[in-house]
């Protein structure tokens, strides 16, 4: 599932230039039909059909850049190269050559639907493995032009030349097969309409829904639904059965889609998840072009891909039973609608409509429901913000590479460090020789101390932003940055994250309780580093609820990707973390929501993260949430 997310975000990028794109494309086909050819239409047709008719290989860099790790662009060019190879392989004309002794038209017609959104998919992925796995190759002197990221490309050209071979024989065996079954359904009257419209949307990810339309919409199997409705000349009553369901999805199903996926959003993402959805609503609603919706969510959350295909065969199966019928000659938009309305095959549009309010309806509650239910990551709601590009990164920063740099001396060097990560406040590492690490070094580098849990385990905790120094280290390892000169002034210490004087707080630090449960004193945690106070004063919760809330009126001062942890910075300073459960980050955000953003103003009990308490319990994790002050050691914590 993490995989399909991390694909569904990759596509965000070029989906985003999508919706002004396919409304230009939309534009220019209405003058065309109504107008005739001129040179508005065939500008706007031309500006958007440069994206839309490139949406394959969009979708090739795109999912390049955003599958690999930490790129420079690099797998961009090996998605582009994947791209080329295969489609180039599997041109007709090619495929001709391979064959050998046949014309071009008698190629299998599968290969002239090669260049999909399927395959650009597939180069996209083969790009970002050649990028993730080759790019630091190191190869022999005689070759070393070729290492390291020069190989990148190359390997994404092998790779592309299996890939063609395999989708060779494959793909038209699918093909046909589809083209086979689409034919096998059509005396099934209205169901087999309905069986064609779910398998319509279900293959939308594989560029296979093509083989099926071109028995229902073309000449293939008798059908020719789409010209013989633009031509008028079909049957009234008949015609046009196998179009006129995709109207009330495109122009009114889809768009309260939308609006689910809007109101379930995240409040601190609301407005980032407004731009995609609304411009990819109003393209849907217009033009019909669904792609720029269908494909925020299908990978993000395939089981609402699946409920779209369901409720597209309904609609088709219903559309096919009454007495409505429309067709399109572009899609199934406002736009065609309006150009079909005086068609005389069309029969009963008002319907469309009627259909159209009742599925805005169905889609909004049933989407809103499943959404909230399964916490699916729609946009808004997903676990993790995109990586920023490596040059926005905190590791240039002088002050945490600084203290990754002391910190590494303490440690006995880049090569004493085996496993590197980081939870809410502290650094956890595998340490080859753990009689290397200078404890009073990593004091004076900035620690708020040292945790040594057994074997090569060592822990060193830091505070709120321990994520920079952690990257910072990683990028010195690395050789990315340069460990700064020894004139550098210290690092300011860990708990210092708001100001460089800690504000003076109460002797008494009164908190709203964040959640529900039996309040322990921290010295019943059992993790030293909380039971002793290293972090910092406080109380612990043995949680009976499942939403963690403000303890104080402030901001977000870090809300962590996995979502076990959340700290608040009070309006007078005071920095307060939320650590629900112990070790929870192992359990990389599974069992946990969060509601808020860093930065994020909140109220004395604004909602800030969800937690699944069983799921904690199922991993082997305690419960027992310690609620610390940072940046007063002399705090005494007391809950409403």
């Amino acid at each position: 599932m993490k995989f399909l997310q991390n694909l569904g975000k990759s596509l965000m990028l070029p989906i985003a230039v999508m919706p002004v794109a396919a409304i230009l494309m939309g534009i220019g086909s209405w003058i065309s039909r109504t107008a005739g050819d001129n040179v508005v239409s065939v500008f706007l047709s031309a500006a958007g059909g440069a994206i839309i008719d490139n949406l394959a290989i969009l979708f090739a860099v795109g999912v390049s850049i955003g599958m690999a790790r930490r790129t420079d662009g690099t797998s961009a060019l090996a998605g582009l190269v994947s791209w080329l190879v295969v489609t180039v392989l599997l041109a007709p004309d090619t495929v001709a050559g391979f064959l050998g002794g046949i014309e071009v038209g008698d190629v299998d017609p599968a290969f002239e639907n090669i260049e999909n959104a399927f395959t650009g998919i597939l180069c996209g992925l083969v790009g970002a493995f050649a990028y993730n796995r080759f790019k630091d190759v190191k190869l022999p002197d005689w070759l070393a032009f070729f290492s390291g990221k020069r190989a990148v490309a190359i390997v994404s050209a092998g790779m592309s030349l299996v890939l063609g071979l395999v989708l060779l024989f494959v793909w038209p065996f699918i093909y046909q097969g589809l083209v086979a079954f689409g034919e096998s359904i059509l005396g099934l009257g209205p169901i087999g309409a309905g069986i064609y419209g779910f398998f319509n949307r279900l293959l939308i990810p594989t560029g296979l829904h093509h083989a099926l339309n071109s028995v229902f919409w073309f000449d293939v199997a008798g059908i020719n639904d789409l010209p013989t409705f633009l031509s008028g000349v079909g049957e009234y009553g008949v015609t046009g059965q196998y179009m006129t369901g995709f109207f009330p999805i495109m122009m009114f199903g889809l768009p309260g889609a939308a609006l689910a996926m809007y109101v379930t959003a995240k409040t601190a993402r609301k407005k980032l998840a407004a731009g995609i959805l609304l411009s990819a609503a109003i393209s849907s609603f217009f033009v019909g072009i669904t792609e720029p919706l269908e494909f925020s969510f299908m990978f993000l959350a395939p089981v609402l891909y699946v409920i779209h295909a369901v409720f597209m065969g309904i609609s088709m199966f219903i559309s096919a039973l009454l007495p409505v019928r429309m067709g399109f000659g572009f899609s199934g938009g406002a736009l065609d609608l309006a150009l079909g309305w005086s068609n005389p095959l069309a029969q009963n549009p008002w319907i469309i409509l009627v259909m159209g309010v009742a599925w805005f309806i169905i889609y909004f509650l049933v989407f809103s429901f499943v959404i909230s239910k399964w916490q699916l990551k729609t946009i808004g709601r997903e676990d993790d913000d995109e990586l920023p590009d490596e040059g926005d990164q905190a590791v240039g920063d002088a002050k945490y590479a600084a203290t990754a740099a002391r910190f590494l001396d303490a440690l006995g060097g880049g090569e004493n460090i085996t496993s590197l990560d980081n939870c809410a406040t502290r650094l956890r590492m595998e340490i080859a020789d753990v009689s290397r690490v200078d404890e009073t070094a990593l004091k004076r580098a900035g620690a708020a101390g040292t945790m040594k849990p057994g074997g090569h385990s060592v822990q060193v905790i830091y505070g709120l932003n321990v994520q920079f120094v952690k990257d910072a280290m990683e990028a010195i390892m690395q050789g990315r940055i340069q460990p700064p000169a020894r004139d550098v002034a210290p690092a300011i210490p860990a708990t210092d994250t708001v100001k460089t004087v800690a504000p003076a707080v109460p002797a008494v630090l009164t908190l709203t309780q964040p959640i529900a449960g039996r309040v322990v004193p921290l010295s019943e945690v059992p993790d030293p580093t909380f039971a002793e106070q290293i972090v910092g004063p406080g109380l612990a919760i043995e949680p009976t609820g499942d939403t963690v809330v403000a303890p104080a009126p402030g901001r977000v001062g870090h809300v962590f990707e996995t979502g076990h942890a959340v700290a608040v910075v009070t309006d007078e300073g005071t920095e307060i973390l939320v650590h629900v459960g112990l070790d929870t980050v192992d359990m990389g955000g599974d069992g946990f929501e969060t509601l808020v953003s860093t930065g994020d103003i909140v109220d004395e009990g604004t909602p800030l993260l969800r937690v699944d308490l069983d799921k904690i319990r199922a991993a082997g994790h305690p419960t027992i949430t310690p609620v610390v002050v940072l940046n007063d050691a002399d705090a005494t914590v007391e809950f409403r």
